[in-house]
């Protein structure tokens, strides 16, 4: 029987609207949660490997909110750019055309999760307007510097082993999910048993969606190259960094030097949990969202 959901009672109180969008020649698929005249819009963008339903945990705690939690390309409902790179420049292409065909572009604020971070990160630097960013376990330094670097080695093996073996073998590696067990073991802290088997249930659900090799290839580069510090200084809105105290992949030490490199930003700490907090805190990220938007 599958581990019940903390979180969805709440959720299931919330209205929701599921569509399919035309951006940059590619479907992406767009779940909107919330009343659609509220006075605030968020658009939350999803972590590597994830889609929207990552962030619904954060979502059924702020009720009051349009939230607008899109799909990547290539990842979950939403299909691959058809003549662009799935790196950053490109993300943060199609996250101005999406903002742009939903009317909400320079009006909504901007939240990324962890790989989204850096989307997000990397569409404000470039010139995407919004009011105010939102970071959730925010990449806050270069992959391989982490206290989890060697992991990040043997994650760069996998993918490059990945991409060189014919098709079907490579397919059935890069989703293998006794992988997605080990990734989801070793990020999970909260030693809640029933919540611990709902995460690896999530991962294992969710996480293999992407819909072709070569554009997870190309979005795994983009996680390891960049990092929200490449473009911190440009991004020249109020941000909010919710980094936790047990990240393995962007310690808190980088946090607080993450933090300063912005022009106007507050960081929140939120305490006994790792790199999964809009799985295992995500009241606690809701409650300083509404603090900063407020």
């Amino acid at each position: 029987m599958p581990a019940p959901s903390p979180y969805a009672a709440a959720l299931s109180a919330i209205p929701r609207r599921d569509r399919d969008l035309t951006i940059l020649g590619a479907r992406t698929h767009v779940a909107e949660y919330g009343p659609a005249d509220a006075p605030r819009t968020l658009v939350v963008v999803h972590g590597f490997r994830g889609d929207h339903h990552g962030l619904e945990p954060v979502i059924a705690h702020l009720p009051d909110l349009r939230i607008i939690a899109p799909d990547l390309p290539g990842f979950g409902a939403s299909a691959p750019l058809p003549d662009r790179e799935h790196d950053i420049a490109g993300y943060a292409e199609w996250l101005d055309a999406l903002l742009t065909t939903l009317g909400v572009r320079g009006t909504a604020v901007l939240l990324g999760h962890s790989f989204g971070s850096i989307v997000v990160a990397g569409a404000l630097a470039a010139g995407v307007p919004a009011p105010r960013a939102v970071f959730v376990n925010p990449i806050g330094q270069p992959a391989l510097a982490g206290p989890r670097g060697i992991l990040t080695r043997g994650a760069v093996a996998f993918y490059r082993l990945g991409a060189i073996l014919p098709e079907r073998a490579g397919f059935a590696l890069l989703r293998s999910r006794a992988i997605t067990r080990v990734m989801s073991v070793s990020m999970a802290k909260t030693r809640e048993k029933s919540l611990r088997r709902w995460i690896h249930e999530e991962h294992d659900r969710f996480f293999s969606g992407f819909a072709e090799r070569d554009t997870l290839l190309q979005a795994f580069r983009a996680s390891v190259s960049h990092d929200v510090s490449d473009y911190a200084e440009e991004v020249r809105v109020p941000t909010l960094l919710i980094a936790a105290e047990q990240d393995d992949i962007t310690p808190l030490e980088a946090q607080h030097r993450l933090v300063r490199r912005f022009p106007d930003s507050r960081l929140v700490v939120v305490p006994d949990v790792g790199h999964l907090v809009h799985y295992e805190a995500p009241a606690a990220a809701a409650r300083a969202i509404r603090e900063f938007l407020a």
